[in-house]
This record gives C-alpha cells, structure tokens and sequence, in this order.
C-alpha cells in the first residue's frame, strides 16, 4: 500500500515536480497542498500558517515534504506552524527543503558540517528559522539546495534566458567567475524519494547541487549556446555595477507593479539586483558527497538539463 505524503508548497516550481515523482514512483500517494492554486489543479487548498487547517490535513499522513516559498516572513512563520503542528499530530517524517544562502558569504569547498548564519539577509534567515526547527524535531531531513534550474524555472533559467537574449548579460569576466551551484529540478524531486526512502538520512543535512559545478561565466555560454543567443557579449566590472545599483531599484519596482496588476511578467525587463551580482563572484562550492553516498544521487548531465530547459523557454 502506498504511502500519504503530504507535499506543502505543491503549486510552485519545485513542488509540482516533487508531487509528479512521488506519484510516479508508485511508492507514494502525494497530497498536494498550496495556497496558489491555477484554476483546474486538482490540490488541496491549504495555508501553512493555519493551524488548524494544517492539522487537519496532517491527519493519517505519514511524511511531509515542505516545498513552501515565499515572503520570507511568511515562510518563516509557516516553518513554525509546521513543526508545532507535526509534534502535535504525531511525528510525521518532515523532508525539509532548505538552502545554500544559509551557509553564508562562505569561499571554497563547503559540506554539512561548516556552520550556518543569517548573514544574507531576510531570505536566510527565514531558511535558518527552519533548519533550526528540524534540528530540534525527533524525525527530519534537510536538503540545501543550490540554484535548481530546468523547465519552468523563473528564477535561474526564465530570468537568465531572457537577460542572455537581450545582451544584458554574458562573459562577466571576474564578475562572473564564482561557481554556479547548480541542481537539475528532476534531481531534487529525487532527492525528496530517496529522503523518503532511506532510513540512514533521518536526522541528516545533505548539500544538493550537481558535482563539477561550472562557473557562472560558463553556465551563461553554454545556456546561450542551448538558446541560439550566442554570440554572447563581453561585459564590464561598470556595466554590471550598474546594472545592480542604478538600474535594479526601479525594475524591481516596475516587476511588482505589473505584478499586482496581473500582466504578463514579460512586460518588464528583469533586474539584476546586488545580491545577485554578488553571488555570481562567490567562490563556495558545494560539497555533494554526503547525498551521493546516502542517497545514491547522480546528477543529470549539465548539457542535457540545458537543452531541456531550452526547449521550454
């Protein structure tokens, strides 16, 4: 008999790939639970900062996966929800998918054992809120994930696709020569099975990001080279500290207003804010040893992620 899994967050990008695998899998009944919902998904509405509402759908499930994004505030809170909630109705086993931004402005080789902070501002201090709970809950596993890319990813493949179509990035040169922590979206939703699955990764924190990580710099060519928006330009130091400090403000603010307004996103350019001009130079490598020996990962092949994900853009 399959397994209730409760998947939280499951209308977003990562949760609707981890519900698809976990139904696939044949091993697993996923609940899917969101607050967003399109018209048509079959999905339970629910809002993880309603106690109630999520003891009831905590009742007679076995695991929990929290795919859970946004506000940072709110995800904050609806950590806290969650736990209290689950110590509450039983002790389900909670897949806890967090990030590699609690690991700080670190440089160089990082595994599970280097500490984690705050220190980049709201959004990881919101996943800190998490990982502290799951620390201190009698069945957990954390998953840190690196920047997920594939189809359907706004963030790390929508967003830089059309910011390589329009010429606004590409060599950075030394802005560009951190390490892109990438991981396949496919790839984490199997990483959830295998958390599920492996009674060894109980209690455990694993690093997701694929081995051999390239540079951003050759992450934007060779994602150019899947688009057809090659050749790619060589930018200045200047032109990307511009970018982030006069000209992301204003865009940002134009994202939000459109938004509101239920326009397409399209309308206005993506911004490059600071935060991501830093992380383009950040030099931390994620170590994914630990999920390779425990849950048996193997990461699917740069090229091919690429190209799929060039298909769907």
């Amino acid at each position: 008999m399959s397994r209730p899994i409760l998947v939280l967050g499951a209308s977003g990008f990562i949760g609707r790939q981890v519900t698809a695998a976990l139904a696939a899998s044949g091993w697993a009944t996923p609940i899917a639970a969101g607050r967003h919902l399109a018209l048509g998904q079959s999905c339970l509405r629910l809002d993880i900062t309603d106690e109630a509402a999520l003891m009831r759908a905590l009742d007679g499930v076995d695991d929990v996966v929290n795919c859970m994004a946004g506000a940072p505030a709110a995800m904050a809170r609806g950590c806290k929800t969650l736990f209290r909630a689950a110590e509450a109705s039983g002790r389900p086993m909670i897949v806890h998918l967090s990030s590699m931004a609690v690991y700080g402005d670190v440089a160089g080789p990082v595994d599970e054992t280097a500490a984690i902070n705050d220190s980049q501002g709201p959004y990881a201090a919101a996943k800190l809120v998490g990982e502290r709970l799951a620390a201190s809950y009698p069945r957990s596993v954390v998953l840190r994930l690196g920047c997920v890319y594939g189809p359907e990813s706004k963030q790390w493949s929508g967003r830089i696709a059309r910011l390589l179509r329009a010429r606004r990035i590409g060599d950075l040169g030394a802005a560009g020569d951190g390490i892109a922590n990438l991981v396949y979206v496919g790839d984490v939703a199997q990483a959830v099975l295998a958390a599920l699955q492996t009674e060894r990764a109980e209690g455990q924190a694993f690093n997701l990001a694929m081995a051999g990580a390239p540079t951003w710099n050759d992450y934007f060519l060779l994602f150019a080279k899947a688009l057809g928006a090659v050749p790619i330009t060589r930018l200045s130091e200047r032109r990307i500290a511009f970018e982030a400090r006069i000209m992301a403000p204003p865009l940002k603010i134009a994202e939000i207003a459109v938004r509101r307004l239920g326009l397409p996103a399209d309308l206005v350019a993506p911004a490059i804010p600071p935060s991501l001009a830093r992380l383009w130079r950040q030099e931390i490598i994620l170590l994914p040893d630990k999920a390779e020996e425990i849950l048996a990962m193997r990461w699917k092949p740069l090229a091919e992620g690429l190209a799929e994900t060039a298909d769907h853009i």
